[in-house]
């Protein structure tokens, strides 16, 4: 009798997307962000924007690199439109 070895499918790694405080770009602007690219609620939002405000930068969320990398393009996008200098990166996790 033959048993069949089954392979362990690795999980793909992660990336975080990383928001970089700026002397120049609203605060409000920063939760927009937050909510409508991230889709992270209100309070949470709120709550990431003051980390970033008062540390330097902050974690908008996690994900496999090609999302993250497409959450930076909207930030980017979305920053230029408006003529705001925010920024944001990607770390590995």
């Amino acid at each position: 009798m033959a048993t069949k070895v089954r392979r362990k499918t690795s999980r793909p790694q992660r990336f975080k997307v990383i928001l970089y405080n700026d002397d120049f770009t609203p605060m409000e602007f920063v939760v927009m962000i937050l909510e409508h690219v991230f889709g992270k609620s209100p309070a949470a939002a709120m709550q990431i924007m003051l980390q970033i405000h008062r540390s330097g930068l902050g974690i908008a969320g996690v994900y496999v690199l090609e999302v993250a990398e497409t959450k930076v393009v909207s930030v980017h996008r979305l920053a230029e439109q408006r003529g705001y200098p925010l920024r944001a990166g990607v770390e590995k996790e």
